[in-house]
């Protein structure tokens, strides 16, 4: 099964995903989505899984710079063009473990549950 993880190369939260998949022998593909962008098709595929409020990243500095007016009335397609404009406000990780099953953000007990280990 193909795993690919969606992310930024220097974010801390990465790099510890990384390191618990790499330390668990899962083989990864790797996207940076800040180099690479993101198609919107896997974004509606994230945010119909998990919900717009869990896959974007209210909490980073991109979002928190934007105007207010821009973060006014969000809904999922408001969040999906901020994301797909900038994809630094997307959550990170984002763990596409095949079959449209996806983990959003990193927490080791969660990747020890769902992910097939190598």
């Amino acid at each position: 099964m193909a795993i690919t993880i969606y992310g930024i190369k220097n974010c801390d939260t990465m790099k510890k995903a990384r390191s618990w998949l790499d330390g668990h022998g899962v083989a990864i593909a790797f996207h940076d989505y800040k180099a690479s962008g993101v198609d919107k098709a896997s974004l509606e595929r994230w945010v119909k899984e998990h919900g717009w409020e869990t896959v974007l990243n209210r909490a980073g500095t991109t979002f928190r710079a934007l105007p207010d007016a821009e973060k006014q009335g969000l809904d999922a397609d408001k969040a999906i063009a901020l994301m797909l404009a900038q994809p630094s406000m997307i959550k990170r990780p984002v763990l596409d473990l095949g079959k449209g099953k996806t983990i959003v953000g990193f927490k080791p007990e969660i990747y020890e549950a769902a992910v097939p280990k190598g």
